[in-house]
């Protein structure tokens, strides 16, 4: 299958942004497994919440506005200025040492590495056709889940060799392909985007009323409330309360994103040609919400044990991640970007509700509690999947 796609020449344009990706990925997974812990090395645990409530915030509300910026300029050149930003944001993180200007920099990457996801779907929907959504869109996120394989050492290795300030300084460096590739392929990859005009309450209210998108909309939410608990949270548990060191976490957090390498592609066709993707989300939601009772009341030290079990957790979640985007993307086009947008509010507003329910648990219990609290809210996703039409 895979062969046959990469043989063809009407590809090109997205074989491109495939590779485009690779890098923006990498640069965006080295700090992720480590940002929390570097955040609180400056402020203490409690705080890191505020840090990512705040950015996530300020996510949303760039999120709103983007449409006009990309309607105004361009996806393309827009790309470029986020990407700029991206680089001079990670490039602070890795120079500053005060808490004042570590939250501004901190600020300006997640929102800058949130609003480019949105120019890629825009690019890659472009190449896309619904027949084939599910295929064009998990070979995407396979790509994206290669780097973030490979991150989790690399960035441990950073750390040992140069502390938090290498793992931001390389995640920059990574961007300066990316931008290159964009430069040189902006025929092939900037084609027309008859961007649809309206307005963003014109287009809440719109996906609140069809209930297809308000349902996918919150099982999307529901991914990153979970994201929200495992990767800020889970490196901080498994290094300060469990006892692994980096060296070791780095290959824990290896082995751990492996499904998602391996299961997206082959849930992707059969959601294409087989069954659509409710029963994929079922499953995936279920294994979800068992591993995280299990972090709560897993007490072993073992170092394959807790692999193992991350592993099982990420497999649940890249069913989730491919059925999302498959789902989603099967009900829009490249010209739909307000849907788009508004879409992608539900990877910083699953952080912000996550962020909460952490605060609130922290200030009553020790860290473990934030897994199985979680699990409840997670639970809600079922309700939602009552509700979804299936594309099969």
């Amino acid at each position: 299958m895979l062969k046959k796609f990469f043989q063809k020449k009407s590809n090109i344009g997205l074989l491109i942004l495939y590779g485009m990706t690779f890098f923006l990925a990498l640069a965006s997974a080295l700090p992720a497994y480590v940002q929390s812990s570097y955040i609180e090395s400056f402020v203490g645990l409690s705080a890191v919440n505020w840090f990512f409530i705040t950015a996530n915030l300020v996510s949303i509300i760039m999120t709103l506005v983007f449409p006009s910026l990309i309607k105004k300029i361009g996806n393309y050149l827009t790309t470029g200025f986020i990407v700029s930003l991206f680089i001079i944001s990670l490039i602070g993180l890795g120079v500053v040492n005060t808490p004042y200007l570590i939250f501004l920099f901190f600020i300006i990457m997640q929102v800058t590495a949130n609003l480019i996801l949105i120019n890629m779907d825009i690019f890659i929907e472009n190449f896309s056709k619904d027949s084939s959504t599910g295929e064009t869109r998990t070979i995407y996120f396979t790509i994206i889940n290669l780097a973030w394989i490979l991150s989790p050492s690399l960035s441990a290795w950073l750390i040992n060799l140069s502390g938090y300030y290498g793992v931001f300084l390389a995640s920059a460096i990574l961007l300066i392909p990316f931008l290159l590739i964009l430069f040189v392929s902006q025929h092939r990859i900037n084609g027309h985007f008859d961007y649809k005009k309206t307005s963003v309450k014109k287009t809440i209210i719109a996906m609140s009323k069809d209930s297809n998108l308000k349902n996918i909309f919150w099982l999307a939410m529901l991914l990153n409330v979970f994201y929200n608990a495992t990767t800020v949270f889970i490196p901080i548990y498994l290094n300060r309360v469990i006892g692994f060191s980096w060296t070791e976490l780095g290959l824990i957090f290896s082995l751990m994103l492996i499904p998602f390498l391996i299961v997206e592609i082959p849930a992707g066709i059969i959601s294409d040609k087989y069954l659509g993707e409710k029963e994929m989300f079922y499953v995936g939601y279920l294994i979800m919400i068992l591993c995280l009772v299990l972090f709560f009341t897993t007490t072993s030290h073992n170092l394959w044990f807790w692999a193992g079990l991350l592993f099982a957790s990420r497999v649940g979640a890249a069913l989730v991640e491919a059925m999302r985007e498959s789902y989603f993307f099967k009900k829009v086009n490249a010209g739909d970007i307000n849907k788009i947008n508004i879409f992608r509010i539900a990877i910083p507003l699953g952080y912000i509700i996550g962020s909460i329910i952490s605060l609130i648990t922290l200030v009553f219990l020790p860290i473990s509690y934030i897994f199985p609290i979680t699990a409840i809210f997670i639970c809600s996703a079922f309700f939602s999947l009552f509700f979804i039409k299936d594309t099969k």
